[in-house]
């Protein structure tokens, strides 16, 4: 059963790209605590993650985060203030120090300038507040992404290979923070392995299907994490039936032309003193 409060609920979801199958139609809920996605890289992992975050849309079926419709423009704006996504290839600017990092993302985000010091010693961030990203080690980097993800305290947070470059201790130290961050939390990496020790479910993306893995607190029964998946006639049905999806959303190419960092979530208030802008940040 899925259960519909669940922070993602997708039902008859698929995601398409090049003309396969990345996740074939399926129904399936994410709820509270820590889920592990893994797969090798180009299985779709990254694309998934940034449907969920709202910036690409499904092909076919309805995919609801936090309990709004995704496919009603009118709730975009509403739940991205509530999710805290961080992709994968996002890079640090070199002419902004960690502070002037995190705090670009609290304008960006709409929340308090004290926010900015407040996630900032959470993630034992005050050290390196003055010191450029550049010049920081993977590990401290990281935690200023995790900070710019998170200055809004969101409900669902999405990590795309957070852990991707830093060394085995400064992972083991991460990994209890990155568990708190907030209510539900999906994370993926290219293996399970990296996963299972720590995350409550993991589940493994291969040739479009997700498959449950057995972690130290669940099993591989499938009674955390609720899906079934179509069998083939379903998924030419939702072929012959496809809507449009699966490029970013026009508004958001618009905004990412605009702001590199629009990632970040809604568009600046336009209100109290602008951050430094950096001068250049790669976008998704």
């Amino acid at each position: 059963m899925i259960a519909e409060h669940s922070a993602i609920v997708a039902r008859g979801m698929g995601v398409r790209r090049g003309g396969r199958w990345l996740l074939r139609p399926v129904a399936f809920g994410v709820s509270e605590g820590v889920t592990g996605l893994a797969g090798p890289p180009g299985v779709g992992k990254s694309t998934l993650l940034a449907t969920f975050a709202t910036l690409r849309r499904p092909h076919v079926g309805v995919l609801k985060i936090l309990g709004y419709d995704t496919g009603n423009n009118s709730d975009l704006r509403t739940v991205r203030a509530r999710i805290g996504y961080l992709p994968g290839n996002f890079t640090s600017a070199d002419n902004l120090t960690v502070g002037e990092f995190v705090a670009y993302a609290a304008y960006y985000k709409r929340v308090r300038s004290d926010a900015t010091r407040s996630i900032l010693k959470r993630l034992d961030l005050l050290e390196s507040e003055s010191t450029e990203m550049s010049l920081v080690p993977p590990d401290v980097r990281l935690r200023a992404g995790l900070a710019a993800t998170c200055v809004h305290e969101p409900e669902l947070v999405l990590l795309d290979d957070p852990l991707h470059g830093v060394g085995d201790v400064e992972a083991s130290e991460l990994l209890p923070l990155i568990g708190a961050l907030a209510p539900t939390i999906l994370v993926s990496a290219p293996t399970p392995q990296a996963l299972t020790g720590w995350c409550d479910r993991v589940f493994t993306l291969a040739r479009g299907r997700l498959t449950e893995r057995a972690t130290r607190s669940a099993p591989a029964d499938g009674s955390t994490f609720g899906f079934a998946t179509p069998g083939p006639h379903r998924e030419r049905a939702a072929l012959s039936g496809e809507r449009a999806g699966g490029e970013v959303l026009r508004e958001d190419r618009e905004a990412m032309s605009r702001s590199p960092l629009s990632w970040f979530g809604a568009e600046p208030p336009g209100e109290g003193p602008r951050p430094r802008r950096p001068k250049k940040l790669a976008s998704v």
